[in-house]
């Protein structure tokens, strides 16, 4: 039998308490061959999104992937974050949340790796729903956020 990682719970659980608290959920990932995101708003292999409920459209925080409706620049797009790459999930107004470590993907035959980083578009604005920011929590507070391995 097959234990699923309680990273996936954790998430919902962060997610929950910040919405709960009227907080703004912002989610860190890492951007590779399996992470669906618009083209242009990754930055160094990573994107950091606001997953709020006034952000996002049908949000599934699933036990292997996180997947969402979004705008940006104005147009709705769909992501998709395998909860492997999640690097951290934390309220935007403290820095307060949870840090993960990046879970290897497994091989797959034909994969080509490849990541999201090569379009010169510029990433949403802060008056978009989803937010793409430099993945620190705002404000350059740190050391809120504790890793789980």
């Amino acid at each position: 039998m097959t234990t699923v990682s309680t990273k996936p719970y954790l998430i919902r659980a962060i997610h929950e308490w910040c919405v709960d608290q009227g907080f703004t959920p912002y989610l860190a990932a890492v951007v590779d061959q399996d992470t669906l995101v618009p083209p242009g708003t990754a930055r160094d292999g990573q994107i950091v999104l606001n997953v709020g409920p006034d952000a996002t459209h049908q949000l599934a925080l699933g036990n292997e992937l996180i997947t969402f409706q979004a705008r940006f620049g104005g147009v709705a797009q769909s992501v998709a974050i395998p909860v492997r790459n999640v690097v951290a999930l934390y309220a935007r107004e403290n820095g307060q949340g949870m840090a993960f470590e990046i879970e290897a993907a497994e091989p797959t035959p034909d994969a080509d790796v490849a990541s999201d980083e090569g379009g010169s578009a510029e990433a949403p604005s802060s008056a978009d729903s989803a937010d793409s920011a430099s993945g620190r929590p705002a404000g350059g507070r740190g050391g809120h956020l504790k890793v789980i391995k």
